[in-house]
Parts: C-alpha cells; structure tokens; sequence
C-alpha cells in the first residue's frame, strides 16, 4: 500500500509540477522576447508618459499592444497582475517530488555505493546542503560584483565555475541519477529564490514608492532584471538536468560530472542564441548564429563521445567471456541487488516480482532492456551494479533467458 501511495503522489505531484513549470517558464521566455523586441513608441503623447517600447502582435484572432514605461506609469492601474506564483508553486511542487521520489528513501537512491559509509539521514542533509549552500554563494557573488563595471561578465564567470564545481561534488557524492536532478533542482532552486528575496520585493518597493508619490529608486529594476537574465540562462540547464533521470548511459558514464557540465553549457549557449535572435531582427544585436553553433557542436561532441564501443571490440578489450550465463548466476545478481524492491516478500514495485523462475522468465526483456540497455536499475543507484553483473545479465538474455538449472 506504502508503495502504491507513492506512486500516486508522484504522479500528481509530477502532474503539478510540469503544469506550473510550463507556466512559469513561458512567462519568462515571453517577457525576454517582449524586451528584446520592443521599439521606441512613435507616439508622441506615449513618449510623454514615460513609455520606452512598444510591441504589436498578433494571435488567436486578435491584435495586442504591450507597451514598456521606463521607469514608471503616470498613473498606477487599479489592477496590477503579479508574476510569482508560478515560480513558488514549481519550486514547492518539485521539492515535493523529489521528497516523495529520493528523500522518502533515501538510502536507496541517494547513498552511493563507492561511498557506503554516508547514511541515509547524512545524504538527506547533503542534498538539501547543495540547494542552500549554492544559493547563498552564488547570491553573495551577485552582490559582490553585480553592481560593478563589467559586473555581469564577472558574475557569469564566477557563476560558471560554481556550477562546475557543484556538479563535480555532486557526481562524486551521490549516484549519478540523484546527482544530475539535485543539479537540476539547485539551479532552479535559486531561480525561485531569485524571484522571493529579489525580484518580487524590489518590485514591491517600486509599487509602494509610486503609490505614495515618492521617487522611485531605479536600482530595484536594475537588480530585479539581472537576477531574470540570471533565471532566463539557468532554464534549459535545469530542464536538461529534470530530464536526464530517463537516461542511465548518461549519468552512468565514468566522467559524468563532466558530461553534465557540457550539456549544461550547451543549454545556455542555446538559449542565449534565442535571447539574442529576437534583438538581431532589430538590429541591435550581432549575428546570434554563433551561440546556436557553439551548443550544436557540443551537442554533437558528447553525442559521439558517450557513442557505444562495438560489442565484438569492447568484449575483446574486457576479456569478458562469450557463453550464455546460467540461471543460477542472474539469479545470485537478483538476489543481492533486485528482490529489495521485487518480490512478494517487500514492496513489488510496479506489481513486477522476481520470486519464481517463471516470473523472472516472464519479465526477461524488461530486465534486459532496463538493465544492460538503459542501465536504469536498480532505480536511482545503477551504479550498484559492477561491469560483471551487468554482463550476466546480457549473457543470459542473450543465450535464451532459460531458467533451468
């Protein structure tokens, strides 16, 4: 029953969370559009008014006409739509998610093997040390530099070299699978902070001034539109990181910190080619095309890196023998690493057991497929499995799956 509540917090919480993600995530992408295409009002009566962009457009059967006031309208409106809750409700439903998902056991899924002497409750105060830890560093840097001549070239730097380094420390004190979503959600972690202590609170301190006829300090935008470019870059790396979990070549791989690192570079490279595409129309920015390359060929690089070694080469270099492996063999492999969450006697997750040789035969192509194709299992920590373990399983499949002694 504990296992079939889970499933169904999961699945709503993921629901939840996707739905508020795309929400908040194509607000942000529409407003940096709205910003790189906007063009000065041609209207004499709006350039009064403090107006420094307009835009027309066109969707569903209508024509809209957002207009940017430098700093402030001549009037405040008496209704005033506020963009956070998208942001809080992702952050507050994927910090459930990965409650539910790797925290609730977090034994199984956040404990690496090459490091048995962490606990569950030790690897509980890491994971939640990278979410606070990296957004106090990577705050005190923007306050540090933000403000400085060439600061956002500075903060850039500094903010790179600090994913880096979190992503090498996370690769190497958990599995890859918890590694690459606690990237994932540290780096949306302080895109929701961003919004809390920074964004929302100056603007709250613009609206206030304004109401009370008080001139408005243009440092609260400054810092609130740094802190969005900041959120804007981190997106596709946080997507990336979200969807990895799917993919156990790529975070299994011996240097996946690194793996993780240009992937991530690439997303921002990606995106910047799209922040800048909507300004190169306009004239306002040089050519975008580099950035799109400079993310394909990286792209392009890790795709022909992490690109299988033929099976006859690799099992030559290995040494690894060539006769199908017995029963008895997959069934020592199971037994150590596969009944915790496959058997009648503990959870049988996804109603799969491996208790028979009749049950195991009868799941042998996912076992296969999950095992030595996908290398996803055991969930959360494939890793568990040793180079051997995972040929036994090849083997056998692949010498007929029998299950006779």
């Amino acid at each position: 029953m504990e296992s079939y509540l889970l499933d169904w917090a999961n699945l709503l919480l993921r629901w939840l969370h996707v739905i508020t993600a795309i929400a908040w995530i194509g607000s942000s992408f529409y407003f940096v559009f709205l910003d790189s295409s906007l063009t000065p009002p041609e209207d004499e009566g709006m350039k009064r008014d403090g107006v420094s962009g307009e835009l027309w457009a066109v969707h569903g059967g209508g024509f809209y006409h957002p207009v940017k006031f430098n700093v402030s309208p001549p009037k405040m409106p008496d209704h005033l739509h506020w963009f956070y809750w998208e942001s809080y409700t992702t952050w507050l439903s994927g910090f459930a998610l990965l409650t539910v998902s790797y925290l609730w056991n977090a034994g199984i899924y956040l404990v690496s093997p090459s490091n048995p002497l962490m606990s569950s409750s030790m690897a509980i105060v890491a994971a939640l040390g990278f979410l606070v830890v990296f957004w106090l560093l990577y705050d005190a840097i923007c306050r540090a530099f933000g403000q400085k001549p060439n600061g956002d070239a500075t903060v850039g730097a500094m903010v790179l070299v600090l994913v880096c380094i979190a992503a090498y420390l996370a690769c190497h004190i958990f599995p890859g699978q918890a590694a690459f979503l606690l990237m994932g959600a540290m780096l949306a972690t302080s895109m929701s902070a961003n919004v809390f202590f920074w964004i929302i609170p100056g603007q709250r301190k613009v609206v206030a001034a304004l109401k009370a006829g008080q001139p408005v300090d243009p440092m609260h935008g400054k810092r609130a539109k740094q802190r969005s470019v900041h959120n804007t870059y981190f997106t596709l790396p946080v997507l990336f990181a979200m969807l990895s979990n799917h993919y156990g070549w790529l975070y299994n791989h011996e240097l996946n910190w690194l793996v993780l690192i240009l992937m991530m570079f690439a997303g921002a490279a990606i995106r910047q080619f799209f922040v800048m595409r909507h300004g190169f129309k306009l004239g306002r920015n040089t050519h975008p095309w580099p950035y799109a390359t400079v993310g394909v060929l990286v792209l392009l690089g890790v795709l022909g890196w992490l690109k299988p070694a033929p099976q006859a080469a690799a099992a030559m270099a290995s040494g690894a023998a060539t006769q199908p492996a017995g029963y008895g063999q997959v069934q020592a492999v199971m037994q150590k690493h596969c009944v915790v969450c496959h058997s009648a006697n503990t959870v049988a997750q996804k109603n799969v057991k491996f208790d028979t040789p009749d049950e195991v035969k009868g799941h042998a192509q996912q076992i296969y497929q999950q095992v030595v194709q996908l290398r996803k299992m055991p969930f959360g920590n494939p890793g568990a499995l040793s180079a051997e373990e995972v040929d036994t399983f090849k083997r056998w499949y692949e010498g007929g799956a029998t299950v006779t002694p």
